[in-house]
């Protein structure tokens, strides 16, 4: 009986400290699982530190901007493709021959500050002039020969995009237009010759086209404000103002009316 008492003494001595021990373990793992709910969602990162070279990396893994290929697809397509408001198309040379005896620097120019219907930088002023020269080399790569000399220059330590708020009109300005009674002193009709009707003189990208009923039907239904407004800032595959963000919002507005009195 006695070694038997024994026996169950230490049975029960090893279940006690087994007990703890989990105790212990899941304490320690109710600890972490608090430190880790705990943890910051961030760190401050000051320039030179290698957390922040880290970040910079990860936000920009191809250490540059968009490709040429990549930038004409999203958007020098919509007209490039298809010849719209006089558009070269993409390898054809009748369309290019006479554009490359200009030589290169006059057609970045051109796609960089716009010319005649095509709006400065495609209608996207997000894109680098760096981004734009890559796509005018991958828009002419088929039609240019190879003695011609293009601008390969690497893309690093570029500018950013001057601010949209610069190119914005001034509050005077819109003061001004909303004494004189809004857009309606405005020549909408010259503003869209300039800007608008590369599309939508050809319905380029699904814009309506001007005096098409059918088309501008269920936009009028939305109501002006938000043609206005859709005009201004942009919707879907338009770029704000058309791609000329120096345009006022009067300007716009007209050029809007201007459209719309094709089809009311």
């Amino acid at each position: 009986m006695t070694y038997k008492k024994l026996f169950m003494g230490a049975l029960a001595a090893l279940g006690l400290v087994a007990g703890m021990t989990a105790s212990a373990q899941e304490g320690d793992m109710s600890r972490e699982a608090i430190a880790e709910r705990l943890k910051p969602v961030g760190q401050l990162c000051l320039q030179g530190d290698e957390c922040g070279a880290a970040a910079v990396a990860q936000a920009s893994p191809s250490g540059g901007g968009q490709s040429g290929e990549d930038v004409y697809t999203s958007v020098c397509a919509a007209c490039h493709t298809t010849g719209a408001a006089g558009a070269p198309v993409r390898g054809e040379a009748a369309d290019w021959t006479s554009r490359l005896e200009k030589g290169m620097d006059t057609l970045y120019d051109h796609a960089i500050n716009g010319f005649n219907a095509m709006p400065a930088k495609g209608g996207n002023p997000n894109l680098t002039d760096r981004e734009v020269k890559d796509a005018v080399n991958y828009l002419t790569e088929p039609v240019r020969g190879e003695d011609v000399a293009i601008d390969t220059g690497d893309s690093e330590g570029e500018a950013a995009p001057a601010a949209q708020a610069d190119a914005a009109p001034a509050e005077d300005e819109q003061q001004v237009a909303a004494a004189s009674g809004g857009a309606s002193d405005i020549d909408g009709a010259a503003i869209y010759g300039q800007i608008c009707m590369a599309c939508h003189d050809t319905g380029a990208a699904g814009a309506p086209k001007l005096g098409d009923d059918t088309a501008w039907a269920p936009r009028l239904e939305k109501g002006m404000e938000t043609l206005y407004d859709h005009a201004i800032n942009g919707f879907n595959a338009m770029p704000p103002k058309g791609g000329n963000p120096g345009l006022s919002d009067a300007e716009v507005q007209a050029a809007v009316d201007h459209m719309l009195s094709s089809v009311q």
